[in-house]
């Protein structure tokens, strides 16, 4: 390992509960979930969720120093994520309530369609920047945040407590990540103004890692419906181009973000830094490259999974094994192709962790002549 640097994984937490659906099972969901049907599963999945645990544990599976920090409730759900966080040496930091319950999702995994997910946000909702450790935030490298759109306190008064709590941790000197999750179109956070949102949050971000879904939803609500309409009920990421996507990449850049990295699902990841002070003072904190980071752009298409199984987690292993070669100072492009081998990996399996191998195992079969999918640019 190049540097023995530290991170926080904070956010966004859950219980993920997956009912496994028997193979040849593949179709429309609404003829699977018909009412009054009896749907034969074969098992069931279930293990933490969220930014939390889906980041951070695999950035700590990649060797990373890392500590998580999330909100859960004293109930049932609490005590398995707990016992789940504490196989992998990493309760330690978690936040418990009292007065709040633990957050969870029921993951439709359907063969051959995208997910469907049945969220409760529980502690979620409440979690706040005090309930953060700062003094253990200024201790690490970065400090990554995950899933402001699913957190009401988050994104409430134009996002003003997410502000502050990033110019707090800023001001400590750890650079700052953050990723978004998918806003449901009828849920009070797609009321929203999320472009001022981001106006206000930005400036202190470093990396901002979102899915173009979501970006288009928050930035842009008249091209995101476009999309939804060319897709006709397919998976957006299937119609659009990196040409439909390069333009919310540059909004983010002049609205004073360090470096976007979009995820474009099956396709792959778009990629833009900023240059000039804005890049060059983020290179300078985490030792990396000016000039491999400053001022690049590219896409970096997806690698041939050797199975897909489900899409859970698999835009967050990507954003870890980013994140851990960010942290091992790597150069812009190695860090990229691990992200999207990271997906590949991941989708391979229900959860977020069990497909998930070392970085150094990524490396060796790109070495190999990994093939990669082609894209449309």
């Amino acid at each position: 390992m190049v540097a023995n640097k530290r991170a926080v994984a904070a956010g966004h937490i859950c219980i993920d509960i997956t009912p496994l659906f028997p193979k040849g099972s593949a179709g429309e969901a609404g003829r699977i979930l018909a009412p009054g049907r009896l749907v034969q599963m074969d098992g069931v999945d279930i293990h933490p969720g969220g930014a939390v645990a889906n980041t951070g544990l695999a950035m700590k599976r990649l060797g990373v120093d890392v500590r998580l920090m999330g909100k859960i409730g004293k109930d049932e759900l609490g005590a398995l994520i707990l016992k789940r966080l504490e196989e992998h040496g990493a309760a330690e930091g978690m936040i418990l309530s009292d007065q709040e319950k633990t957050s969870y999702s029921v993951v439709l995994a359907i063969p051959g369609i995208d997910r469907i997910f049945l969220h409760d946000p529980g502690a979620n909702v409440t979690f706040s920047g005090s309930d953060l450790d700062f003094e253990a935030i200024k201790g690490a490298d970065l400090f990554h945040f995950g899933y402001p759109t699913l957190m009401r306190r988050m994104y409430q008064n134009q996002g003003e407590e997410l502000a502050r709590m990033f110019r707090r941790i800023k001001e400590g000197g750890t650079a700052i990540s953050l990723d978004m999750a998918a806003i449901d179109p009828s849920s009070e956070a797609a009321g929203e103004d999320w472009k001022g949102i981001l106006e206000k949050v930005l400036p202190y971000v470093d990396f901002f890692v979102p899915s173009a879904e979501e970006l288009c939803f928050m930035l842009d609500r008249e091209r995101y419906q476009e999309w939804t309409k060319r897709a006709e009920g397919r998976d957006i990421t299937e119609v659009i181009r990196v040409k439909d996507v390069k333009p919310l990449g540059q909004t983010v850049l002049d609205m004073g973000a360090g470096f976007v990295l979009i995820k474009c699902g099956a396709p792959g990841i778009y990629y833009r830094t900023a240059s000039g002070k804005r890049i060059e003072d983020l290179c300078r904190k985490l030792n990396l490259s000016k000039e491999s980071w400053k001022d690049k752009e590219g896409f970096e298409p997806s690698f041939e999974p050797d199975a897909v199984v489900s899409g859970t987690g698999a835009g967050d292993t990507s954003i870890a094994a980013f994140l851990a070669s960010v942290l091992r100072e790597a150069d812009l492009r190695e860090a990229v192709e691990m992200a999207a081998a990271a997906g590949a990996c991941c989708v391979a399996a229900y959860d977020a962790l069990s497909g998930l191998k070392s970085l150094e195992e990524m490396k060796e079969r790109i070495r190999r002549g990994w093939r990669k999918r082609e894209y449309r640019p």
